[in-house]
């Protein structure tokens, strides 16, 4: 189904993975894992066929469904449901019935009878195309991934960032796609569509790979480990399931250092006994092949693994700023003939601390994004207070120019910044070297997650807008966030899925959208993070 040999990747100078080999047959369900960075969604683009390789070869056959981070796939005037349908060739299928069926009733009888017989042969080939039965299918996979009838009857260019993703990933799941590639499935899904789509891919008959940060999916779905180590550009492969690969990876690590510090030790007294040797001239041949065995030792050894660099992230010092920075009443917005939200009133008080819940379509990114001038409200006004300065984290990554680089990106963020502190700034947060000329397009989510943070650090922003801040980070990186808005002394306004960013945030309010009711934070409002 995909098969990979000898495969090597390489962006700019560097050398991403190389000598890759590796199957992914009927019923592999394979966790791909590796940190922030070292290359996975870049590898899932080059199976997918989006990247060439620099060298190798990737056979696939059958069908492949992919999942990018940002799918931007499709016609935006193409209706929801339409894309979903012709996964399988349905849903343009059903707009020909559709228009067959009014042209039936035309008052030319050529025209009539003509749609008449098209009618016909659409209805046959749809039956034949499995029917009713598939637009069910369709229509109970959507609903499993939160997607109501009002969004899937909606052009794709009206919906956001998540609602195109979810719609993606029900287009995937309904393709019958023989292999599938999944890059962070669960982003923008709530509680129960994430614990459906552990089910779903259990039971799964096809072959996957999985890049995802949800330890229990990877722990209840996943029976293949594939470990991209970035230190040595190898997949280290484990065929077995998540736990077993932790325990196993940790044993190989053991091994490694025990083999290195042996033969250093051993090649170490080889080297000392040969420089002895060395100074006779009797001996210059036993010192020479002494050197020679210690060289051999050390060569023939597995690289140990280097702790991985995790970004050092601190926000921003808030510059000074009025008691009430920021101030939002009676706003409203709609999309056309759906509402989103109406007469939301909202204070942002100096270092005070928010979270909007609500459920997905409530209107929780949109209204940050009101909240960060970057869209308008249909009503209501925003009073600035003084001194205010917003820095505003985007899930979707919009605040990133992908047509400049890293280092560009970084100088736009603060008039002040040098080029030579940006390096600075960038360096901690694991962009080095070359990297900081890639173009923000480029990169990866993970990546372009650290890069949006970056830019806020410098910003002395005194109100942080922060969208789904967790999205797309390892475990460790995810941490260093949390540690950062625990230590945060100014205002922010949080939107997250995640308990634990909620938890560091220690709110003291909470705004439940899209009431736009108000309330004092209390525990338990915890049970509903995951479920907004």
């Amino acid at each position: 189904m995909l098969a990979v040999s000898n495969l090597e990747i390489r962006v700019g100078a560097r050398t991403l993975m190389s000598g890759v080999d590796f199957r992914v047959q009927k019923g592999d369900k394979i966790g791909l894992v590796g940190r922030n960075g070292a290359g996975k969604t870049t590898l899932t683009k080059v199976l997918a066929g989006d990247l060439p390789p620099t060298d190798g070869n990737v056979t696939r056959s059958g069908e492949l469904g992919y999942l990018p981070q940002d799918p931007r796939t499709g016609d935006p005037e193409m209706l929801a449901r339409t894309r979903i349908l012709d996964a399988r060739g349905l849903g343009t299928l059903n707009l020909q019935i559709h228009e067959a069926t009014l042209k039936m009733s035309d008052a030319d009888p050529a025209v009539a009878d003509k749609a008449m017989r098209r009618y016909a042969t659409l209805q046959e080939r749809f039956e034949a195309l499995g029917g009713y039965a598939a637009e069910a299918e369709a229509a109970s996979i959507a609903s499993n991934l939160n997607l109501p009838d009002r969004i899937l009857d909606q052009a794709l260019g009206t919906l956001s960032g998540g609602q195109r993703r979810r719609i993606e990933l029900a287009r995937i799941l309904f393709s019958d796609a023989e292999t599938m590639i999944l890059d962070e499935p669960t982003n923008h899904l709530d509680a129960d569509s994430v614990v459906w789509l552990r089910e779903f891919l259990k039971s799964y008959q096809g072959g996957f790979i999985v890049i995802s940060h949800d330890v229990v999916l990877v722990e209840e779905a996943v029976n293949k480990v594939f470990y991209l180590d970035a230190n040595r550009g190898v997949i280290d492969i484990y065929n077995m399931g998540w736990k077993k690969y932790l325990a196993q990876r940790a044993a190989d690590e053991e091994r490694r250092k025990k083999e290195r510090a042996n033969a250093e030790k051993k090649a170490s007294a080889l080297q000392l006994q040969a420089a002895k040797f060395g100074a006779k001239a009797t001996k210059a041949a036993a010192a020479h092949q002494m050197m020679a065995r210690a060289e051999r030792l050390l060569s023939g050894l597995d690289e140990v693994r280097q702790v991985e660099r995790v970004a050092k992230l601190r926000f921003p010092e808030p510059s000074p700023v009025g008691k009430t920075p920021l101030k939002a009443s009676d706003l409203s917005k709609s999309y056309g003939s759906l509402e989103i939200f109406t007469a939301v009133d909202l204070a942002i008080d100096r270092g005070s601390k928010v979270v909007i819940l609500g459920l997905n379509g409530a209107g929780k990114t949109t209204l940050l994004r009101i909240l960060a001038g970057v869209d308008q409200p249909d009503t209501g006004v925003l009073e600035p207070g003084h001194g205010l300065k917003i820095g505003y984290y985007a899930q979707e990554h919009e605040t990133l120019d992908v047509h400049r680089s890293v280092l560009q990106n970084m100088v736009s963020a603060s008039p002040h910044l040098t080029e030579t502190d940006a390096r600075k700034v960038l360096g901690s947060f694991l962009f080095s070297g070359d990297d900081v000329h890639k173009p923000a397009g480029v990169l990866s989510g993970g990546e372009k997650t650290r890069l949006a943070l970056a830019m806020l650090v410098v910003s002395s922003a005194n109100v942080l807008l922060l969208d789904e801040p967790t999205n797309n980070l390892d475990p460790a990186s995810r941490a260093e966030i949390l540690d950062a808005l625990a230590h945060y002394g100014g205002a922010v306004v949080l939107v997250s899925h995640d308990p634990g960013a909620i938890e560091a945030l220690n709110p003291e309010r909470v705004l439940i959208m899209p009431e736009g009711t108000e309330d004092l934070w209390t525990p338990d409002y915890v049970d509903l993070v995951e479920l907004a």
